[in-house]
């Protein structure tokens, strides 16, 4: 039994043997807005990709005539914003923080929304972090929409824990590249989701291959694809594997993301959202 306790476990946020129900760890939506679907976006390592597929997501998303926002809860390296050419555009309004729009409608929210020099580093300890990203929920004002992407921050730390407990998940999509590690790093991801109880219903092999601008052949510069075999083991329902393009990268630093058309990409995304 903890020291001081009331006995009612309502109120308690620690997890003892006297425990007599899971505590709730939800946190309410901004009362001026809805939300239909919250997919986040995760991976076990930095470096994957996992930005640009949230970036994607989204997009392909709003390419189907949904509604979209995205919550950059990677607060220590937000990245979302520059893919959409954003900067700065949060403020406060009636109803809450309100968010930046691209040009498409995507509505993000970021750290980088509310800071004078995005370059500054976010010297956080993990709590306040935590605390940021979920006032991104409560906060701030989405208005209705059908789909909020969640671009989680890699590994399995206090933010991807806040995320799970606080916010609706409705499926996790897990990204990863075609290293011998992948195994250990799709795991992690993948076990986290399993133990909040929240699905893995797709899984990205970024950076999967080249193609050969000549022939039209793959080359597989980390080796064979293990996505498949991947997917098998830990029962993931949608996969996709995603080229090594210098143009990706060109558009997104351009702020262009909505440019960017990844065919096979918009086939997978119509399964996970």
């Amino acid at each position: 039994m903890a020291e001081g306790c009331t006995h009612d476990c309502s109120t308690c946020g620690k997890n003892c043997g006297e425990r007599v129900k899971e505590f709730d760890f939800s946190a309410k939506l901004n009362a001026a807005s809805k939300v239909g679907k919250v997919i986040a976006v995760a991976s076990g390592k930095g470096g994957v990709g996992k930005s640009f597929v949230s970036t994607m997501l989204a997009v392909a998303a709003m390419r189907q005539g949904k509604k979209v926002g995205i919550l950059d809860a990677d607060i220590t390296g937000p990245s979302i914003p520059k893919a959409f050419g954003l900067s700065g555009g949060a403020y406060q309004g009636p109803d809450g923080i309100e968010p930046s729009v691209s040009n498409g409608g995507i509505r993000v929210m970021s750290l980088n929304m509310l800071v004078e020099d995005p370059s500054d580093p976010v010297v956080w300890r993990g709590p306040v972090i935590a605390g940021a990203v979920k006032q991104f929920w409560t906060d701030v004002h989405w208005g209705d929409l059908d789909l909020i992407v969640v671009d989680m921050p890699p590994g399995t730390g206090d933010v991807p824990l806040t995320v799970f407990q606080s916010l609706p998940v409705d499926g996790v999509v897990v990204v990863s590249s075609p290293q011998e590690l992948v195994e250990m790093i799709v795991s992690k991801s993948v076990k986290m989701a399993n133990m909040m109880k929240k699905p893995v219903v797709g899984l990205v092999e970024n950076m999967s291959y080249v193609k050969c601008p000549d022939c039209g052949r793959k080359i597989e510069p980390f080796g064979a694809s293990k996505v498949d075999a991947m997917a098998q083991k830990f029962d993931i329902p949608a996969t996709v594997r995603l080229p090594i393009d210098p143009s990706f990268a060109a558009s997104i630093d351009a702020g262009a993301a909505e440019f960017v058309e990844i065919p096979e990409f918009e086939e997978f995304a119509a399964k996970v959202i």
